[in-house]
């Protein structure tokens, strides 16, 4: 079964913790900080892979975590970024970052990547604090924060020519005839729920062609499986509109051409204005002499049309139209046509975060509360037995404006300052 929808969860790497520690050598009693930084986390990469073909196995596991970067040690050495994760889609995926709704990449070409989730920086150790008045640090930064997010993989296939046609008209038995694909055939409806590939060699070309599922009217409107065929239409470059003109199951072939048509229109303008051929299936059955074909061929060539008489079974017709295809799509990649536009995701607006630095106070009627994602970083990198640590986190929460905002709320010396699972006494800024 072709899986080509999926939501999975993805977590970036969280920096390694900087060192606190200091030489002890001997016949050196007074050693300096020697602390070393943490290591990077690693990064969440999305890379195209020509061989997958579905996201079955998204199915089966939901979350994707890279590793977190090591923590800094003792002699000045770094600890090791934590290793990337490399997740492997199949080309024509496209990943959308759920929260906005807004498409991170369109990943169209085998080998393509992208980083979805960047890691954590290390935090730096004690050794990068020391001054000419601060000799011996007794503190170090905490590593960044991992990155999270939920994500929507949705795959288009990529096909250079693709077949449309109500349920039954024969797209699976030329596709099965120009290729060495086996879909499923069978005289009865949706035979094809997923899309087939196949590749046509044609003198000394060969192009990738699929069998769409069948189409019924109201599928741009999502009758049926009407979206989830429609949108693998999309990225083919020629269409093959497959029409049953022997009335085999009474229906009238113009009024199915109309229909077909119609739906790709309301679904997306642009597939209309795609090369389509128009293969008249089935002319064994009453001959290229009927009326019902004659006027059907007039119609349709009315409409600018060509038609092409065929019987996929018995293989009339179909070189000339795979020939005729092959035409069309050297004449679009001679002039392709413009990219896919989406609203993309803003990376460097997402890695800056306006939020960063803001401290949000609170008061929930028993305890003041601070939280912030800044606050929480440097929270993490206080050495509460340090005053000089302590104190820094201090000011940093006075500079903020939120030890104003809780005085407003009634803060006042001797109360409690709860800062995640902590609490801190509050002293007016004198005591520091």
């Amino acid at each position: 079964m072709l899986v080509d929808r999926a939501k999975i969860t993805i977590k970036s790497g969280k920096g390694g913790d900087g060192a606190v520690t200091f030489r002890h050598d001997p016949y050196v009693p007074d050693g300096g900080p020697d602390g070393g930084d943490g290591g990077r986390g690693g990064d969440v990469i999305f890379e195209a892979d020509e061989n997958l073909r579905t996201l079955m196995d998204f199915r089966y596991k939901r979350k994707y975590e890279a590793e977190d970067g090591q923590n800094g040690m003792k002699r000045k050495r770094y600890g090791k970024s934590g290793e990337n994760l490399v997740i492997k889609v199949p080309v024509g995926t496209v990943v959308i970052d759920e929260e906005s709704g807004l498409v991170m990449r369109d990943l169209k070409e085998h080998g393509q990547s992208f980083v979805a989730a960047r890691g954590g920086k290390g935090g730096k150790g004690n050794v990068k604090y020391a001054t000419s008045t601060r000799q011996a640090p007794n503190f170090a930064e905490a590593g960044g924060f991992a990155k999270e997010r939920n994500i929507i993989l949705e795959m288009k296939m990529i096909a250079d020519v693709g077949l449309v046609g109500f349920p039954n008209v024969g797209k699976s038995t030329l596709l099965s005839v120009a290729t060495s694909a086996k879909p499923k055939i069978a005289n009865y409806h949706f035979t094809t729920i997923d899309p087939n590939l196949g590749v046509v060699k044609l003198y000394d070309t060969s192009f990738v062609m699929a069998d769409i599922a069948g189409i019924i009217e109201g599928a741009s409107e999502g009758a049926g499986l009407g979206f989830r065929f429609l949108k693998h239409i999309e990225r083919t470059k020629v269409l093959i509109h497959v029409v049953d003109v022997s009335g085999s199951e009474g229906r009238n072939p113009i009024e199915d051409f109309d229909k077909i048509n119609r739906e790709l229109e309301q679904y997306n303008p642009a597939l209309l204005r795609k090369p389509q051929i128009v293969a008249a299936n089935k002319i064994d059955i009453n001959g290229d002499d009927d009326p019902v074909y004659l006027e059907f061929k007039e119609y349709v060539e009315s409409k600018g049309y060509k038609v092409f008489p065929m019987s996929a079974p018995i293989n009339i017709g179909v070189k000339e139209i795979l020939s005729e295809a092959a035409l069309k799509l050297q004449e679009v990649l001679a002039n392709p046509e413009p990219e896919e536009e989406y609203e993309m995701f803003d990376f460097e607006k997402d890695d800056q975060d306006p939020d960063y630095r803001t401290v949000y106070p609170s008061f929930n009627g028993r305890e003041y509360i601070l939280e912030g994602k800044q606050l929480t970083k440097i929270f993490n990198s206080t050495n509460f037995e340090d005053f000089g640590s302590l104190r820094y986190l201090y000011k940093y929460i006075e500079k903020s404006g939120a030890i104003d905002a809780l005085k407003e709320m009634g803060l006042e010396d001797g109360d409690v300052i709860k800062i995640q699972d902590f609490e801190l006494e509050y002293f007016d800024e004198d005591y520091f």
